[in-house]
């Protein structure tokens, strides 16, 4: 069950990150918060953390260039590890 979990996790983040893109390469901006992906019709919904339960547990990660405001990445909330070591925070 944790390795199943941690494989949507994967898949989730790669979606978000794929859909912070495709924002950025429409708007010539990155959005100011995950709920703007759906607003947006970028995402149906933010998806759920599968190892949080929630998905309000993503940390955003702001952009640290002056010129460009907004979310640019984003990584799991999760305390802990994978089921082969690496914290949920550094995928």
């Amino acid at each position: 069950i944790d390795k199943a979990k941690d494989n949507v996790l994967s898949e989730n983040l790669a979606v978000l990150r794929s859909t912070l893109d495709k924002f950025y390469a429409d708007k010539g901006q990155y959005p100011r918060s995950l709920e703007e992906l759906v607003e947006k019709k970028y995402l149906r919904a933010v998806p759920v953390d599968p190892v949080t339960g929630s998905a309000l547990t993503w940390i955003t990660v702001p952009s640290r260039d002056s010129d460009t405001e907004g979310i640019v990445d984003v990584k799991s909330g999760a305390p802990g590890r994978t089921h082969d070591g690496r914290n949920y925070e550094a995928l």
